[in-house]
């Protein structure tokens, strides 16, 4: 009997994927362990293998699919005397659609002399309509809402505008708002500006991810701030030191891998911020699992460090580079981008100068690190000097870590970069 090849759960908060590329095609035969396709999750692209072996007899989901859930199948595998008349008798079922795709990549304008027609639905039901079917409903002042969507799921498509009866949209209240509502939906921010021109971009799985945990951060998370300024003459001239007594081996240690140790040491010092967010507890961790924030194309990556406090500088250093040129090219596995209580986001690299950082949940705080500038500051002695200081700021989960001892978490942290040495030891 034809086999259900379905989609995997690759991660496990995984709910859906993008069938990025097939790597076989109908006809092949293929054996447990050959790879079949790349999915993209929301953080990364993976390859999946198959685990039976037999032929492919039939490929449901095409390349570049966006939306597949996880338990759906995506192809169907013929056993050994099968063949694919054996498909069309057995039932197989029906494939996730596809969205449909009516838009260029070219920008959109629309006429500047015709006002823009309210297209946003009644409160509580949402209009489905394709972007260039509400371009031209703008252009020929059409209220979507009075038509009927002859695509998926009553979708509104390019047909069915085109072939509505002009009429003025509802007309407009007599006092007009001035500003977006706080939660407008999609609908009403594209009628705002219909008469502009703009280039649609879609939501990849990795965007939507961020963004809807990073809004979760923000309204359930009780944030506060604390921010120190650290000074780094100290750790430069060691790091120099430290940089030409390595370089017959290859290693150049940045202040990154310094602050990355300094961070874990602290965690160690402070056991109790070494902690995250469990719902209904507080979860302590005894070793110190460091997050660091990647910048990639169109999100980011948190690679976590793990047991950083047992770890050398040069070794963390390896180990960072490596998990952020895969990062780059999204080939990390979700156990390499998940759990840690901690995080660093260092920002002062691109030159800013202080920021305050989103916590990444479950993790208890995350701290910002902005560039070193030189500065005057008044030194052990009471006399005016020139020193290069570094800001910083850490975003704390009150229901996680107090004031007071984020205070001290805060601190450990500056005292090991102001006294690097004792970071060795």
């Amino acid at each position: 009997m034809p086999i259900n090849i379905l989609m995997p759960a690759l991660s496990p908060t995984m709910e859906e994927g993008t069938l990025a590329k097939w790597l076989v095609k109908e006809g092949d035969t293929v054996e447990s362990g050959d790879i079949l396709c790349e999915i993209e999750t929301d953080k990364a692209t993976m390859e999946f293998e198959t685990v039976d072996e037999g032929v492919i007899g039939k490929i449901i989901v095409g390349d570049g699919t966006e939306g597949v859930k996880v338990n759906a199948p995506i192809a169907i595998l013929l056993e050994e005397g099968e063949s694919v008349g054996d498909i069309t008798d057995a039932p197989a079922p029906a494939a996730p659609q596809a969205p449909v795709a009516e838009v260029a990549a070219a920008p959109v304008s629309a006429p500047v002399a015709a006002p823009a027609p309210s297209i946003a639905a009644p409160k509580g039901d949402r209009i489905f309509a394709s972007p260039l079917a509400r371009r031209i409903a703008a252009q020929k002042g059409l209220d979507l809402a009075s038509l009927k969507g002859s695509g998926p799921k009553g979708r509104i498509v390019k047909a069915d505008v085109e072939n509505a009866t002009a009429q003025p949209a509802a007309a407009p209240q007599a006092t007009a708002p001035t500003a977006a509502p706080q939660s407008a939906d999609a609908n009403t921010v594209m009628a705002m500006y219909a008469d502009r021109e703009y280039e649609e971009v879609p939501l990849n799985g990795m965007r939507k991810i961020i963004a809807s945990r990073l809004t979760e951060a923000k309204q359930t998370i009780p944030h506060f701030y604390l921010r120190r300024e650290i000074q780094l003459d100290a750790l430069l001239k060691f790091r120099s030191e430290l940089n030409k007594s390595l370089a017959d081996k290859g290693i150049k240690l940045s202040l990154n891998d310094f602050i990355i140790k300094a961070c874990a040491n602290a965690l160690q010092e402070v056991p109790d911020c070494n902690a995250v967010w469990a719902g209904d507890r507080i979860l302590k961790l005894k070793p110190s699992d460091v997050a660091v924030a990647v910048a990639i194309e169109g999100g980011l990556f948190t690679p976590v460090l793990r047991d950083a406090e047992n770890r050398t500088l040069s070794s963390l250093s390896a180990e960072m580079k490596d998990l952020a040129a895969r990062a780059k090219i999204r080939k990390l596995a979700p156990h390499e981008y998940q759990g840690g209580s901690f995080a660093i986001s260092n920002l002062g690299m691109m030159g800013v100068t202080n920021f305050d950082a989103v916590i990444n949940p479950p993790h208890g705080s995350i701290l910002a690190v902005g560039a070193g500038q030189k500065m005057p500051v008044v030194n052990a002695e009471g006399e005016l000097d020139i020193a290069t200081v570094m800001s910083v700021t850490l975003s704390v989960d009150h229901r996680v870590i107090d004031g007071a001892l984020g205070a001290q978490f805060l601190t450990a942290i500056k005292q090991n970069l102001e006294n690097p040495i004792s970071m060795l030891a």
